[in-house]
């Protein structure tokens, strides 16, 4: 009998192997479905290897069908990214278990977790924890409204890393450093390199990232997993410079 490796395990595989791996993050708020088939055309001619799914709000209950679509257009795997309790669908292959780490709001600690375990507890879906840290972007964003919680300054560093650290000791399979969908600056390479340094665990980098170089800085910086979106969103062409 072959066992199939896990998603975890192929993101552990390619940071022991120094890949380099990107996510498209799309929006179920912001995105028609008639265009998925296009849109993954090009994504399979980029170096896209995973594809998260989620906002901050899902306004529409889109998030289902967004799911199903692109699952009929991509063997990428699909993981939530979920903006609350009621963004789970069986139809994706994994979800990012996720506690923002950065707020002291206790709703997106753990309340949110415990609404979601009666949907969970006897789903096939993958289940990743993973530690959440808001860093200030350079402008008010959704999951700081949505939250009720302040990001944490790029000034302060060690504030950003001792964060990192604690998710990690207290069993986080993932850290995820985020400046927040429309930011105008991304999480500074510095600030990458001080966490990615001392973590032992993936990291993932998102906010900010409009151009080819700012993600190669990113990744130069430590970055295991860098997301992408709305780069995507208000350029499609940028896609072409991310091609194989």
């Amino acid at each position: 009998m072959i066992l199939l490796k896990t998603m975890y395990e192929d993101i552990i595989q390619a940071k022991k192997d120094s890949k380099k791996l990107l996510a498209v993050l799309i929006d179920p708020d912001k995105i028609d479905t008639s265009r998925i088939p296009e849109f993954f055309q090009k994504v399979h001619e980029s170096i896209i290897t995973h594809v998260f799914v989620g906002g901050s709000t899902d306004e529409g209950n889109q998030l289902e069908t967004v799911v199903k679509t692109i699952k009929q257009h991509t063997n990428l795997p699909v993981l939530i990214f979920p903006g609350s309790h009621e963004q789970i669908t069986e139809t994706a292959d994994g979800i990012l278990f996720l506690s923002l780490l950065s707020g002291r709001n206790p709703k997106y600690l753990i309340e949110q977790q415990i609404q979601s375990v009666s949907k969970l507890v006897n789903s096939s879906l993958e289940i990743i924890p993973t530690g959440y840290i808001l860093i200030d972007g350079g402008v008010e964003t959704a999951v700081q409204r949505v939250s009720e919680t302040q990001p944490i300054s790029q000034e302060d560093e060690t504030a950003i890393l001792h964060t990192a650290l604690a998710g990690q000791f207290s069993g986080k399979k993932l850290i995820y450093l985020e400046a927040g969908s429309g930011a105008k600056k991304m999480v500074k390479p510095e600030i990458i390199q001080k966490v990615a340094s001392q973590l032992q665990i993936p990291l993932i980098v998102g906010g900010g990232i409009r151009s080819k170089t700012q993600l190669n800085a990113a990744f130069s910086a430590g970055a295991d997993l860098v997301v992408i979106g709305t780069a995507f969103e208000e350029n499609e062409a940028f896609l072409e410079e991310l091609k194989k």
